[in-house]
């Protein structure tokens, strides 16, 4: 049986093709102002890579904020189910899954068998997301993968207030003008934003293994400091913004059965 998962990101569109319990292939991208395009993109894509045409794929099940815009689905999920069996799917051990990707941050206890026990969401402000990581490497004018590797060359520990990402880089402006080294700002950036994910997650129990999808995963300084947040190390899958998409796509096999 074969089955696609698309998760309708707020920043980007992630497909995964599953058969069998394998991944064929998978593809990204950009979400625009035309999502369900960019939808239809991703997917031939996908399907291009896996050497297979829509006829041949089984069902398709959605999941993300733009979910119900979606082409070519069968049904869909909300990202909080679709995460967590992805992450099961992966590494049964999981208990705590922390999910961080462009616009919001989710923390989600998952029980022995892959369902979500409870779960918590940070969508009110960028401040606990990947934007604000974008948005503060702006601010000091280098790349984002730049910004997370400088954050490891720092031993400081500087706090930083504000809770809006507006705010935040008016913060680190001050900090540049007191001269400041950009290193112990990324740092300190990286620290308020894994403070705030922490505080987030505890809401609903931190218990081990946890693990940590969506892109920001891949900034090595986040990580860093969540690890030191939260005085445990954390599951790093392999292609962490697809891991909602693969739930969907494991769920659209669950619903053919």
């Amino acid at each position: 049986m074969t089955t696609a998962g698309i998760d309708m990101g707020a920043k980007t569109i992630k497909v995964v093709i599953l058969k069998d319990g394998n991944v064929l292939a998978r593809a990204l991208a950009v979400s625009g102002f035309e999502t369900r395009e960019s939808a239809e993109e991703a997917l031939n894509t996908a399907l291009g890579k896996a050497g297979l045409t829509l006829k041949e794929v089984d069902r398709i099940v959605s999941t993300g904020a733009g979910r119900k815009e979606a082409p070519h689905t069968n049904d869909n999920i909300t990202e909080v189910g679709a995460g967590a069996r992805g992450i099961h799917f992966l590494f049964p051990s999981v208990r705590t899954l922390i999910d961080v990707g462009a616009e919001e941050g989710r923390g989600i206890k998952c029980s022995p068998e892959g369902k979500v026990l409870d779960f918590v969401v940070n969508e009110k402000c960028a401040a606990g997301a990947g934007s604000f990581t974008e948005s503060m490497a702006r601010a000091l004018e280098v790349s984002l993968e730049e910004f997370g590797k400088m954050s490891l060359t720092s031993d400081k520990e500087i706090p930083m207030n504000a809770q809006c990402a507006v705010f935040a880089e008016s913060e680190v402006v001050s900090l540049i003008h007191a001269k400041t080294p950009k290193a112990d700002i990324a740092k300190a950036v990286h620290d308020a934003i894994a403070s705030r994910v922490i505080s987030m997650v505890r809401r609903v129990g931190v218990d081990k293994d946890i693990a940590l999808i969506g892109g920001v995963a891949y900034n090595v300084g986040f990580v860093a400091s969540l690890k030191h947040g939260l005085e445990t190390d954390v599951i790093l899958p392999e292609n962490p913004e697809y891991i909602v998409a693969l739930g969907a796509a494991l769920a659209a096999a669950e619903y053919h059965n």
